[in-house]
């Protein structure tokens, strides 16, 4: 099952979506505000279409600030990468390079 990048309003959502996904989850931690956020994001949806085994989902850290608090969050974009329900990769801006690897 492919999804593409969805945006999550909710802590409830967040868990449900990405701490109890069996596939691995890309998540993607922005805010409206952040030109680089912005810039990245064409790049983001197509990495969806390409890496189909993982899904891809975003969250507005100023919107849902539990959230971005509860994953430590400092600085926009920031990528997490979670198997099984664990955080096994952080990256932290818009590095494409690093975003793809993870």
């Amino acid at each position: 099952m492919h999804t593409k990048t969805n945006p999550h309003h909710s802590k409830v959502d967040f868990l449900q979506k990405v701490l109890r996904s069996e596939d691995p989850v890309l998540l993607n931690c922005y805010a409206d505000w952040c030109s680089h956020c912005k810039a990245i994001a064409p790049k983001i949806e197509e990495f969806s279409t390409v890496y189909t085994q993982v899904k891809f989902y975003q969250v507005d850290v100023d919107k849902v600030e539990d959230v971005g608090q509860e994953l430590g969050v400092r600085a926009k974009p920031t990528f997490m990468l979670f198997k099984g329900g664990e955080k096994i990769t952080e990256i932290v801006g818009a590095h494409l390079n690093a975003i793809e690897e993870g």
